[in-house]
């Protein structure tokens, strides 16, 4: 195997965006280095599920329900 082909894998401290933090090991700068989220997956919609509306365009998903709606109310 070849010498020094893999990164620096080291601790550094994570800082979220209400300002809690936890520390873990990671490639990302050097040791102890800040990692601070723009993004936060406690509160970011694409991990909480978010405000989901279901929009109907041109009539799909109306059509939908009339079609299989007896399938899919209980």
């Amino acid at each position: 195997m070849k010498q020094d082909t893999h990164p620096d894998y080291h601790f550094i401290t994570v800082v979220m965006t209400d300002g809690t933090s936890y520390q873990t090991r990671s490639t990302y700068g050097s040791e102890g280095a800040v990692l601070n989220l723009d993004i936060d997956p406690k509160t970011h919609p694409a991990w909480t599920g978010g405000n989901q509306a279901l929009l109907d365009r041109g009539g799909r998903v109306s059509r939908f329900n009339a079609k299989f709606g007896a399938f899919t109310r209980k």
